[in-house]
């Protein structure tokens, strides 16, 4: 059994006031998290529970004894009850694992043969058999924390007593540490771990102890890291929320409506009172207005019943499918113009008409052959003939007389029907 009653602590050399006033118990075989912040008070009961510190004021008693001013002579004898794990571990280098935990049972008095017999239980219950000539050097963090584990056990203590055992290791790893805490804690021995991992607390649900500025804020079983707070309003019944005078309040309260009179009639469940009933006034339904029918539509008549001479053109006129089929009276013959496939089909038009139509600024190839085909020798040259007689364009072509083309010099020729032959 742990027991603080009043304790206060305040170091000389700082003026720290660590402790004010912490009281608790702590029963054997509990197992028991001390949380809180950094510099909430913590380590400090961590050291006056294995005598490293003495409290200022108060008391410390550990199964009933007083060992707040307990001599030095005896602190060695507490000890021995007391196991310590640290988070540095404070393994000695020089020294192999099995070397290390020996170390402690002799401090305490155990004799060699009792002791090697006790390190091989130690090693096999931390898992760390094979591991007997080793160096802390050539461990990891959490096989490490084990050989401190298995120091701490070595003299059997009633408490064992873990200041941030976890603090160095992975989650994985510390879960297999606090795993076997647990084991040792379920074997009889009194475990107390002071410790920042809120997930372990939260998973494991046993006794936690919360220190804030120096003093006990929270003591409580089967708790977790951080309290739960309950909803305020959670246990206040509705029936006994008042707001100022209810007097002056109406079920019928709505914000536009409020201290207006009420017009409405009241309700009643089951039957209606007899005087309520004679002051009520008749509501007489109004029958509703019925709709019109609508107006059914004539179903139209099918083209087989209309008469062929009301029938649009469109519809008497059957559909043609095929060119074979539309008879040449009713064909339609587009004004284009046919293009000449051969030279034969090609017009040759006479001379007289390329004289009265009106000049077009560019000649085709076709018109060059007109004055190509007069031949040499029917050509005149200076003022060797004249022409007595230009025939007019709206003259018959066919009383006119070819003959006149034999007279004309070149010189009548218009110069630019010349130049445009060149």
């Amino acid at each position: 059994m742990i027991k603080f009653k009043d304790v206060h602590k305040t170091y000389k050399n700082t003026g720290v006031n660590a402790l004010k006033g912490v009281s608790f118990l702590i029963d054997d075989g509990e197992f028991v998290f001390i949380i809180g912040k950094s510099g909430s008070g913590k380590s400090t009961i961590m050291k006056c529970i294995n005598c490293e510190e003495k409290p200022t004021e108060g008391a410390v008693y550990i199964d009933g004894f007083d060992i707040s001013d307990m001599p030095r002579a005896l602190v060695p004898t507490l000890r021995r009850q007391i196991g310590m794990i640290f988070q540095d571990f404070r393994l000695i280098e020089s020294k192999t694992v099995y070397e290390n935990i020996a170390f402690a049972g002799e401090i305490i008095g155990i004799n060699k043969s009792e002791l090697r017999q006790k390190v091989q239980v130690c090693l096999n219950i931390v898992g760390l058999k094979e591991k007997v000539d080793a160096y802390p050097q050539e461990l990891s963090g959490g096989e490490q924390q084990r050989v401190a584990i298995a120091r701490a056990m070595i003299s059997n203590p009633k408490v064992i007593v873990a200041d941030e055992p976890t603090g160095n290791l992975d989650p994985e790893t510390s879960e297999n540490i606090m795993g076997l805490l647990l084991d040792i804690n379920r074997a009889g021995t009194t475990v107390i771990v002071c410790t920042h991992d809120a997930n372990l607390v939260d998973r494991m649900k046993k006794r936690v102890i919360e220190i804030e500025g120096g003093l006990v804020i929270r003591d409580k079983e089967d708790a977790a890291y951080l309290e739960e707070t309950a909803d305020p309003y959670a246990e206040i019944p509705l029936g006994g929320i008042a707001f100022g005078d209810d007097a002056d309040y109406r079920t019928d309260f709505d914000e536009d409506t409020y201290n207006v009179p009420n017009e409405q009639p009241d309700f009643y469940f089951g039957e209606t009172p007899k005087n309520v009933q004679a002051a009520a006034p008749v509501i007489v339904p109004v029958a509703p207005t019925p709709a019109p029918a609508p107006i059914a539509s004539a179903p139209e008549p099918s083209i087989a019943e209309i008469p062929v001479s009301e029938l649009p053109v469109e519809a008497v006129a059957p559909a043609k499918t095929s060119i074979e089929e539309i008879p040449v009276e009713e064909a339609v013959v587009e004004e284009t113009t046919v293009n000449p496939t051969s030279i034969e089909e090609i017009p040759v038009p006479s001379f007289s008409d390329a004289l009265n139509e009106p000049r077009v600024e560019d000649f085709s190839r076709e018109e060059k052959p007109i004055i190509e085909e007069l031949p040499v020798e029917n050509l005149l040259f200076a003022d060797e003939a004249k022409v007595e007689k230009v025939p007019s364009a709206t003259e018959d072509d066919d009383d006119e007389d070819d003959s006149w083309i034999s007279k004309i010099r070149m010189d009548d020729i218009d110069l630019d029907i010349q130049e445009d032959d060149e």
